[in-house]
């Protein structure tokens, strides 16, 4: 690389890189352990769905304050949210941060998809010359990184040993503090009600798709009656928009109080509950609509809580494909018997 084409490339630099380290194996970036208000502005933004997977940094190997050959190297994700959660923990702490490239998704989620994966882990390594860089042979993954990654596989190609470290950055200085042992403490994955509720504004917004189709279609009943810019087609939309909100917060935010394991059961069970409540208080001159918004509203409210289970570490891979053949079936049927129902109600009108 020319020292033309080298001082272009740090002009690029985003405001995070603050310097470069030389070292014999190659020129690393050196990256900030504070976030600046365009590095929290943006993660507010991608929590409501804003260049969600646009976010994300450049694979490859950064420094963090002054690592040599003996320091920790640290491997996460490339999506910035993730990574701005790593390097805020690291103030007053060496270290080498690697970062695989992971398509802009999270720890848990790549690792489920696979690409915080092995082969990405093992080619990383060779590609930024990690065997040059440290005397040791030790590489410290998330723990939610377990079940993408191959242990032995990466030690029989690279010599390099994984150790998982704790499941929350937050615990990551204690944990290099203590010699690389982690607690039970530092084990335990937790979905409190603040963990929950952090990532419901992007599932709001990504529902936009199920609203329109829902205005669409009552649109299409309200003409087949004859009266489709009505105000009761607004307050028939707000029960699709009531059915989503059930699925999208209401059933994150009391996950633990719902009775249940599948999520979709929990959207189901809170959406007929608050179906059969708006039928009983409002009493629809029609059976046979009652009987469509029962088929109908808790089908959204479970579509949109089964969307929920890759948001939660409760959950594994292999779960969320299990659920997702038992349930869609189901809401599928229940929906179409709601809107065969509903416009047949209409036509009889």
């Amino acid at each position: 690389m020319t020292d033309t084409t080298n001082r272009q490339e740090k002009s690029k630099k985003p405001s995070w890189i603050t310097g470069w380290l030389p070292t014999l194996a190659g020129i690393y970036p050196i990256i900030s352990t504070t976030l600046s208000t365009g590095d929290v502005i943006g993660g507010w933004l991608v929590r409501w769905g804003v260049n969600r997977m646009g976010y994300r940094v450049n694979p490859g190997l950064y420094a963090v304050g002054k690592p040599d050959a003996s320091s920790p190297v640290l491997v996460t994700a490339n999506y910035k949210l993730t990574f701005d959660s790593l390097r805020k923990r690291l103030q007053g702490i060496d270290a080498w941060v690697l970062v695989l490239d992971t398509k802009g998704v999270n720890v848990w989620c790549s690792a489920g998809k696979g690409t915080f994966g092995t082969e990405e882990l093992i080619g990383r390594i060779k590609s930024v010359n990690l065997f040059s860089l440290v005397k040791h042979r030790t590489l410290i993954l998330p723990q939610l990184a377990a079940p993408g990654v191959a242990a032995h596989i990466v030690t029989a190609q690279t010599g390099f040993k994984v150790i998982y470290g704790p499941v929350k950055a937050v615990d990551l200085p204690r944990f290099l503090a203590n010699g690389l042992k982690a607690d039970a403490q530092m084990r335990s994955v937790t979905f409190s009600l603040k963990e929950r509720l952090a990532v419901v504004p992007v599932e709001l917004v990504q529902s936009w798709k199920v609203a329109l189709a829902a205005l669409v279609y009552l649109l299409i009943v309200r003409l087949m009656s004859g009266n489709a810019l009505s105000w009761a087609t607004v307050i028939e939309f707000l029960l699709y928009v009531g059915a989503i909100l059930i699925g999208s917060a209401v059933v994150p935010a009391l996950l633990p109080l719902v009775p249940g394991r599948s999520f979709a059961f929990k959207g189901w069970l809170t959406g007929i509950v608050a179906a059969s409540l708006f039928v009983w208080l409002t009493g629809p001159n029609n059976p046979v609509t009652a009987l469509a918004y029962l088929l109908l509203l808790p089908a959204v409210s479970a579509f949109m809580a089964l969307n929920f289970t890759g948001c939660t570490t409760y959950t594994s891979l292999s779960g969320v494909k299990k659920e997702m053949r038992i349930a869609l079936p189901l809401i599928i049927v229940s929906a179409i018997a709601g809107i065969v129902l509903q416009l047949y109600g209409s036509w009889r009108t």
